[in-house]
């Protein structure tokens, strides 16, 4: 995954989900959809069979209770254009078992991290992991409040697991991102900076410049 800024999208239908990805169109390859159940966050997204368009590779990040049955039930695993499916690790029932289930099915194996959570609670799994997302917001909705001390979590998951691979989800824009680069993030989860604005091109520049002079 070469794409370093992943816009996000949280659709409440097909016609959302199809304008989202419209807006978004040769603009990038990869999209970050945030799967919410409603029960793990005050918010309910992709609540609906949703259909995903071939232009596009696709994460989903998942907050939702019980994650193994919803991969489960929507034959998640079979759908080739979905290239990373990252569940919260607080809601997995046995972690073990679901990393050996993933691995065995030759996926990468990712994980997400509430804001609340931990590095010291997911430790012995970290170097079973080729993803961790690091939640920088309380999830559920576009524009929450970046929360800054997350990003320490960074470096102590990468002492642990050195080829570990970041991604930094929520409240990103061009002074936050600089922070979470410079706190060793590989990946960069923007919504309501990115998704939602008439030209999504332009605020990806302004990501990247950031990047660029921050480095």
């Amino acid at each position: 995954m070469k794409q370093k800024i992943l816009p996000s999208i949280m659709a409440k239908s097909q016609k959302e989900l199809n304008q989202d990805c419209k807006n978004l169109d040769k603009v990038v390859k990869y999209l970050h959809l945030d799967v919410i159940d409603g029960k793990f966050a005050n918010n309910k997204t992709f609540n609906f069979n949703f259909k995903l368009s071939n232009k596009f590779s696709y994460i989903l990040h998942l907050m939702v209770k019980k994650p193994e049955q919803w991969i489960e039930n929507k034959n998640i695993l079979k759908r080739k254009n979905i290239e990373l499916i990252i569940p919260h690790f607080e809601e997995i029932n046995n972690v073990k078992n679901y990393i050996h289930f993933i691995k065995k099915k030759k996926r990468k194996v990712s994980l997400a991290i509430l804001p609340k959570t931990k590095i010291s609670s997911i430790k012995k799994y970290l170097i079973n992991l080729d993803y961790l997302l690091i939640l920088t917001v309380q999830p559920g909705f576009y524009g929450s409040k970046f929360l800054k001390s997350n990003l320490n979590k960074i470096k102590q998951a990468k002492k642990i697991n050195p080829n570990l691979q970041v991604i930094v989800d929520g409240g990103i824009n061009p002074e936050t991102i600089k922070l979470a680069l410079l706190a060793g993030a590989n990946y960069f989860v923007s919504g309501s900076y990115i998704t939602k604005i008439e030209n999504p091109k332009q605020r990806i520049k302004n990501l990247l410049q950031s990047i660029k002079s921050a480095k």
